[in-house]
C-alpha cells in the first residue's frame, strides 16, 4: 500500500513540474511594415472585392437574380386569389390512407419568386 501511495505522489509531482512550465509575454510588438497606409487599403480593398479561396465552389458566387415572366399586378392578382381560397391551407398530407376529395383538389398555376 505504501509503495502505490509514493508512487501516484511521484507520478502527480512529475505532471506538476511539466505543468508549471509556461510562456513568458514578449509584450506588444511594434509594427513593422514597408507599405503605407494607402497601399495597405488599396489591397483591403482589392482583397475584399476579390473572390473567397476559402469558400465552397457554390456558395463562392453570387447567384444571378431572378428576373419575372409576367408583370407584378398579374402575380399580385394570383397570390390574392390563392389567399382568398377556402381550402388554400389545405395539404395533401392531411388525408393519409384516404382519398382527397374531388372539391380540394385546385390546379394552380406555377408561379416563381418575383426579383426584387
Amino acid at each position: 500500500m505504501k509503495t502505490s501511495k509514493i508512487i501516484a505522489a511521484a507520478a502527480l509531482s512529475i505532471l506538476a513540474a511539466a505543468g508549471a512550465q509556461a510562456e513568458t509575454y514578449e509584450g506588444v510588438h511594434a509594427p513593422v511594415s514597408t507599405q503605407s497606409r494607402a497601399e495597405v487599403n488599396a489591397q483591403a480593398v482589392a482583397a475584399a472585392r476579390s473572390e473567397n479561396p476559402y469558400a465552397e465552389g457554390v456558395s463562392s458566387r453570387v447567384a444571378p437574380a431572378l428576373t419575372a415572366s409576367a408583370d407584378r399586378s398579374v402575380i399580385r392578382s394570383q397570390a390574392v386569389a390563392t389567399a382568398h381560397e377556402a381550402n388554400q391551407n389545405l395539404d395533401r398530407k392531411a388525408f393519409v390512407n384516404s382519398v382527397v376529395p374531388a372539391q380540394y383538389n385546385i390546379a394552380r398555376p406555377v408561379t416563381q419568386r418575383a426579383g426584387l
